[in-house]
């Protein structure tokens, strides 16, 4: 039941608008990073407990290779791109990694039910890198500019208050879009 509300408070806020003070430019892509971070909770109820590692190097290098290919034809660099999505996949092993740790040292934080990785979790993660993609190439321009990190980090700040995330999350975030802006 937990985990219905949370998912339909996180819809609700995807549904909101970026705030007037968000860099507009940024706003998508952050958010978009936010959501693959939220995910990851997903992930790690899937694999806890179960033989499945939290490094999957094939499905990892099959996302990498994914974007990598795209990345030309949206007129992206495939080089900046694939470290986008390494950030990306790096950030969300940081969250397993500490929801492992915290259901490990304190078991009745542990989620009630193990959803499906293939099924249920994977499309979406699916769909936000499509998502991701899509924004690096409308993007191009705002990450280019020389100011492109201070504005991300004030929209990785907002984005962060509006989802309400931990400190973990929070952190997994910034980790997520460290490579965001262009450089010469």
């Amino acid at each position: 039941m937990r985990l219905r509300v949370l998912c339909a408070a996180s819809l609700l806020l995807v549904a909101l608008p970026a705030p007037a003070s968000a860099s507009p430019g940024l706003w998508q892509l952050t958010d978009l990073a936010a959501q693959r971070v939220q995910i990851a909770d997903k992930v790690a109820a899937a694999k806890f407990g179960t033989p499945s590692p939290i490094d999957d190097p094939v499905r990892e290098q099959q996302i990498l290779d994914s974007v990598a290919a795209k990345a030309p034809g949206l007129g992206l660099d495939a080089a900046g791109v694939v470290r986008f999505f390494r950030d990306q996949i790096e950030a969300n092993k940081v969250v397993q990694r500490g929801l492992y740790a915290r259901w490990t040292e304190q078991p009745g934080t542990r989620p009630p039910g193990r959803p499906d990785l293939g099924t249920e979790v994977r499309p979406v993660i699916d769909r936000l890198n499509a998502g991701l993609l899509t924004e690096l190439a409308e993007t191009r321009d705002a990450r280019a500019r020389r100011s492109c990190d201070a504005r991300l980090a004030v929209t990785v700040r907002q984005t962060d208050a509006r989802r309400g995330l931990d400190r973990l999350h929070s952190v997994a975030l910034g980790e997520s879009v460290r490579s965001a802006c262009a450089r010469p």
